[in-house]
């Protein structure tokens, strides 16, 4: 069953010695499945584009996580436990493939609210661009 939610993201990028945090929280859907966790919400973007709409997967066995953006600019992400994955992360200026390792992958989400976390780095041509972790903190409405 979908259930409307409150949904929270704080992001944490760090480039070398540089670091940016980025929190966000918005109205969204959570729904469960089987083997996993769907959440779907909308991030606004400078006007005049449009939101782009996000579709995160999680599995319950805390091995894969996948980020879908859907928009003007889309992107796939695969995020699994101690693997690297080749991405396409769409860009105003085209799109860019990238290298995904997934470092960690948490989640304690109960009777209607929790949170969900993941690690991973980026590397664009094989050179290391970002480590990042990403918190989302689910509590239906």
């Amino acid at each position: 069953m979908v259930k409307n939610a409150l949904i929270k993201i704080v992001g944490k990028q760090k480039y070398g010695p540089d670091s940016d945090k980025i929190e966000m929280t918005t109205v969204g859907t959570i729904e469960e499945k089987d083997d996993c966790y769907i959440l779907r919400y909308n991030e606004e973007q400078e006007p005049p584009m449009k939101p782009l709409r996000t579709k995160l997967t999680i599995s319950k066995d805390e091995q894969r996580v996948e980020m879908m953006r859907t928009g003007a600019y889309g992107s796939l992400l695969i995020i699994e436990r101690s693997k690297r994955n080749l991405c396409n992360y769409g860009t105003g200026f085209g799109d860019i493939l990238m290298g995904i390792y997934g470092k960690n992958i948490d989640s304690d989400y109960k009777n209607d609210e929790g949170y969900f976390s993941f690690g991973y780095d980026i590397d664009v041509n094989g050179a290391l661009t970002s480590e990042n972790e990403v918190k989302v903190t689910v509590k239906v409405n």
